[in-house]
């Protein structure tokens, strides 16, 4: 394709597609990439530029582009079945699904209900909360608690437990209101204090709230040790002990946002894993698919699945989407398992993330940049900067070093695929410093 027709691709997609999240007036100056095809860590835009996609196509992808183990598995489904509805029949494939899942819990959470997006497995745990406890008797519990600058979706049910300003301005009146807890954001740490300092504190407040609305809380909803678009905000494990012991204390149900931390982007398949809880809700959406097609779930305990198995269809749970358990999405999500089991990818994402860090060293002796952080394969730091342009600045300025990077606010983060080899590794620590120092200044 030659440079006439990419323009003309971008041209008749700006008139006709509305891109999400975005202020389109924007792409009067900031450039809309039309991508043709993707290999591996790398997406090609139709005249053969390529771009390392530093950000997982916003935290989707773990294993690479057009991935040939997820492609077969694909292929092979399509002769096979693309879609049957799940209310009322099954498929090998969900069933399966659901099974391994459970197993990596060691079948705590053994039930699994299937969505499409992230926002929608946050609606389905946040209304299955309400619901057990209307089904118990306790209808006065109705209210939920979520973390300073948390984000969980972009949908209704999921907005009013996000703590986003923007998004609070724009649709606050549609909204039911959330509590607001502090964060346990490790950069809160003052002098002599350590990361688990913080989260403790954290959670002292949460108690104290919990008491103060005793009978009234359904859930608190938390993105365990990462919060990802509140600028990375990483926190100690001990915060998600303490949270798992405070609601148990205060009957209080503990639902954990893993659609962008969980399958493995934290170190361990399940973030809940390094703090040895699990909840009573958990979300899973992105990665589950290996970035392939749209599939979310939320996997849940038995005593909360028994808390609707009745005769009555008012006590059983009253959600559907069309594409529920959809068997191409499963199918894509059973390739990305079993490329886990058989590559023994968590084991080697430790030696991958110690590659990445190192790589990144240099920003750790930055003046221009402070609280340098990773937890697994997510790397940030914050830029010392008041320039309210600085991440288009640095997604554009990327774009042109073949990166595709994009910052949330002055927070530069990395959270690539799990593939990057020694030399994309080198390539991609040693550009963003190069960019980072082009769009800063040095």
């Amino acid at each position: 394709m030659n440079t006439i027709e990419q323009s003309d691709w971008v041209a008749r997609s700006l008139k006709s597609v509305w891109h999400p999240c975005t202020q389109m007036q924007h792409h009067e100056t900031v450039p809309l990439v039309p991508v043709s095809h993707g290999r591996g860590a790398w997406l090609y835009d139709a005249q053969g530029r390529r771009y390392l996609d530093a950000i997982s196509s916003w935290w989707v992808n773990l294993f690479g582009h057009a991935n040939p183990r997820i492609n077969a598995a694909l292929k092979d489904q399509l002769d096979l079945l693309e879609h049957a509805m799940l209310a009322g029949f099954t498929h090998e494939p969900v069933i399966r699904l659901s099974e391994q899942l459970a197993a990596r819990t060691n079948h705590v959470l053994g039930h699994c209900f299937y969505a499409s997006d992230g926002a929608s497995a946050v609606e389905i745990a946040l209304k299955m909360s309400f619901h057990f406890w209307r089904n118990s008797g306790q209808t006065d519990k109705r209210e939920f608690v979520c973390l300073k600058g948390s984000y969980h979706g972009e949908t209704i049910g999921a907005l009013a437990v996000t703590d986003v300003q923007l998004f609070r301005d724009a649709y606050g009146p549609l909204l039911q209101q959330a509590h607001v807890v502090p964060s346990p954001d490790a950069r809160q740490a003052q002098d002599g204090e350590a990361p688990a300092d913080v989260a403790r504190r954290a959670a002292q407040k949460l108690e104290a709230l919990l008491q103060q609305r005793t009978g009234k809380i359904a859930a608190v909803i938390v993105e365990p040790l990462v919060q990802c678009a509140a600028g990375m905000a990483m926190y100690d494990p001990v915060y998600l002990s303490e949270l798992r012991a405070i609601c148990d204390r205060h009957q209080v149900h503990l639902i954990a946002d893993e659609i962008a931390v969980g399958c493995g982007r934290t170190g361990s398949f399940f973030a809940c894993e390094q703090a040895a809880i699990w909840p009573d809700f958990l979300c899973l959406s992105k990665g589950i698919s290996g970035g392939y097609l749209p599939l979310s779930l939320v996997m849940t305990r038995d005593d909360i699945y028994q808390g609707f198995y009745d005769t009555d269809v008012r006590r059983g749970f009253l959600h559907s989407h069309s594409y529920t358990g959809n068997p191409l999405a499963c199918r894509a999500a059973l390739a990305t398992l079993a490329i886990f089991d058989e590559d023994d990818v968590i084991h080697r994402n430790k030696e991958r993330a110690a590659r990445l860090g190192k790589a990144l060293d240099v920003f750790a002796t930055d003046p221009r940049v402070e609280h340098v952080r990773q937890r697994g394969m997510i790397w940030a730091c914050d830029a010392r900067t008041d320039d309210p342009a600085f991440s288009r600045k640095f997604f554009t300025a990327a774009l042109q070093h073949e990166l595709l990077l994009r910052p949330i606010g002055r927070t530069l983060y990395l959270m690539p695929p799990y593939i990057l080899d020694d030399e994309e590794t080198a390539l991609l620590a040693q550009r963003t410093h190069a960019i980072f120092q082009q769009v800063i200044g040095v």
